[in-house]
């Protein structure tokens, strides 16, 4: 069961540490923790344990000053006359807006930078693949045959920013939707514009005395989120493949163990991927290193935690200390010197983890400031002499270290990460037949009965990584080949799950002989989770291949969110189930207080989209929801039969006739 939590009565812990945690480094830091008297999310999760209840269901509104207004059976009205289902909608209109924000607001960053570098004014960055410019730019109807690529990426670079402030016109990506979704969208008047007018839309509607029909709010909510999911973070990953490189499989290691006990240990986290590029370059400079020995250590170690992490794991292999709940949990090792933080998912308790050790926590981004860190704007003009300077800064503070307060957990596992659709398609064809129709054709002959992405955050309301993990397990031996983004595939890396041999150990039959036979695990790591975009291609290549149907809500596919916590969480949600794909949730959304909100995002949405939302606080529950949803889409493609092996003998030949 993945029941919550229940919360302690006694100010004092009173908890063990391996009933709030699943892999063994964290277990023992939460111990160290209890013996440093430091405090970390999951003890402040127990102070928080008379949570709002008109929060949790979305029945309280503070849109204006005549309130903030609650919602009861006696007063079923807010001041204005604003209902249940008016203030719910409203809410969780805003919840989206503010996760579709985060994400393209990251987006926006990448392509301004891509702007730069074709302009000639990008200082260290350089177009890394000219093949993925080429390529998009082919997406896109911009013509690249006998162009400079920075002409090209200066086309398509403008062409991007356009995405986010069209007024009128539907955003350009969405094209590269399969034909009959881009349907499903006009005819239901969802296309989105410009991601910046949706986003400003979403608060003008849920302004006091504007949308009042929860019907409307809701359809724009998802209207906004197909804004981030084929808007802004589809262009983030494009700047990303062409600025950086697009990801290609790489071995690497996951969890706190991968820190040195003899080196100066700088972390990255965040998810801006344009700092943390820089540092892991420079991480292996010789001149860097050097300095480092001179200062007593080994050598310099980077690694990541959250989306940074991901970004610099799949494509430099740069390890990876741990996911969101780590975060502090690294900081209590007292083996760190530096951790260096950008923008999202950022606890503003850092800096009070680290008064009890030697770690400088820096942040780096003018828009996300931490009362107790260091302040250290980065300076993309000069981004190699930025990232050298904190990594002398890092190194300097080495000397600091308090040997009596370091533990370093020896565990860690391998993994194998950089599963771009591109290395996917390489890997099932090669060079000239890069191809999903391997995938397809295992799909129809019944060896994969379908697709599962496992997103999402890590949450403390229920133990950490517990969930996520015992669903990844259900549905590979299950014979269903998961893809993973961000936390949750960090959750499986921990696990042990993203290595090849771990098809061998757990894979079903039919699944096994596939991984076997490509040489790819059962969890295939995508990227961070702006890269949730991938999930969606993916799955329209597989459209594109044919034989699943013509529209992604034929394929048998579901997205699942089984331990999410932030609003980006929602507006990927919305954008899945807008593009025809279920997502089952762990635990709901703060809509209970309306059940016409409910019904609609659990109900309804099926027949505006072709999917819905499902909420299953159990992983085995879960696994079954999604067996059964895939199941009945793949009797309904007619393919749900055993396949039969036949060996074929001359006569069978020749009557193929082929």
């Amino acid at each position: 069961m993945n029941q919550e939590i229940p919360p302690s009565k006694d100010p004092v812990r009173t908890w063990k540490s391996e009933d709030r945690v699943c892999d063994a480094a964290s277990i023992e830091m939460l111990n160290k923790a209890a013996v440093d008297c430091v405090d970390t999310c999951y003890g402040r999760m127990d102070t928080q344990r008379n949570q709002c209840t008109f929060g949790k269901n979305g029945v309280c509104c503070r849109l204006c000053y005549m309130g903030p207004c609650r919602i009861t059976p006696k007063a079923p009205r807010g001041v204005c006359g604003a209902d249940a289902d008016t203030i719910v909608a409203r809410n969780y209109v805003r919840e989206v807006a503010s996760g579709t924000a985060a994400h393209s607001d990251h987006g926006r960053h990448l392509v301004l930078l891509l702007k730069k570098v074709a302009e000639g004014k990008g200082g260290s960055y350089r177009i890394a693949d000219e093949q993925a410019l080429r390529y998009a730019a082919r997406l896109y109807d911009i013509a690249e045959s006998d162009r400079t690529k920075e002409a090209v990426a200066l086309d398509l670079a403008n062409l991007f920013v356009s995405e986010f402030n069209r007024q009128e016109d539907p955003l350009a990506t969405l094209k590269l939707a399969p034909i009959r979704r881009q349907g499903v969208w006009r005819n239901r008047g969802i296309q989105p514009s410009g991601i910046d007018r949706m986003v400003v839309e979403s608060l003008h509607r849920t302004h006091m005395g504007v949308d009042h029909d929860y019907r409307n709010l809701l359809l724009h909510a998802f209207r906004t989120s197909l804004a981030d999911g084929w808007g802004g973070s589809r262009v983030a990953s494009i700047a990303s493949d062409i600025l950086f490189g697009t990801p290609s499989p790489v071995r690497s290691r996951a969890n706190l163990g991968v820190l040195g006990t003899k080196t100066v240990n700088v972390l990255v986290h965040g998810h801006e991927p344009a700092l943390s590029e820089m540092l892991a370059i420079a991480s292996r400079d010789l001149e860097i290193v050097a300095e480092a020995k001179a200062a007593g250590a080994d050598g310099v170690t980077l690694a990541g935690i959250c989306c940074t992490a991901n970004e610099i794991l799949i494509r430099h292999g740069i390890p990876v200390a741990g996911n969101f709940l780590q975060q502090e949990l690294a900081i209590i090792t007292g083996a760190v010197e530096m951790l260096i933080t950008d923008v999202q998912c950022v606890m503003p308790s850092l800096p009070e983890v680290a008064q009890a050790y030697h770690t400088e926590v820096v942040s780096t981004s003018e828009i996300a400031k931490t009362i107790g860190s260091t302040s250290l704007p980065f300076d993309e003009a000069h981004a190699m002499d930025s990232a050298r300077a904190l990594l002398r800064r890092a190194i300097a503070n080495f000397k600091n270290r308090n040997p009596r307060k370091v533990t370093i957990p020896k565990a860690s596992q391998p993994l194998v990460a950089g599963f771009s659709v591109a290395a996917i398609k390489y890997m099932l064809g090669g060079t000239f037949r890069a191809s999903f129709r391997p995938l397809n054709d295992a799909i129809i002959q019944g060896r994969i009965k379908g697709i599962v992405g496992i997103v999402g955050c890590s949450n403390p309301r229920t133990k950490t990584d517990s969930y996520v993990n015992a669903l990844t397990r259900e549905l590979i031996q299950r014979d269903c080949i998961v893809l993973k983004t961000g936390c949750a595939a960090i959750a499986s890396a921990k696990a042990g799950m993203l290595t090849p041999e771990a098809a061998l150990e757990a894979a079903g039959p039919g699944f096994r002989e596939v991984c076997e036979a490509i040489g790819i695990p059962p969890v295939l790591h995508m990227g961070s989770c702006v890269d949730n975009s991938r999930l969606l291609e993916a799955a329209t290549e597989v459209v594109l291949e044919g034989g699943l149907g013509d529209d992604l809500s034929e394929v048998p596919a579901v997205g699942v969110a089984p331990e999410w916590m932030s609003e980006k969480a929602i507006a990927i949600g919305c954008y899945f189930v807008a593009s025809g794909v279920d997502v089952i949730l762990g635990h709901p959304f703060h809509t209970g207080g309306s059940e016409n909100v409910t019904r609609f995002l659990n109900q309804d949405a099926q027949e505006l989209f072709g999917a819905s939302f499902h909420v299953c606080p159990d992983a085995k529950e879960a696994a079954d929801k999604v067996m059964e949803i895939i199941n009945r889409k793949r009797e309904k493609l007619g393919i749900n039969r055993k396949a039969e092996r036949k060996l074929y003998d001359m006569k069978d030949r020749r009557a193929l006739n082929v």
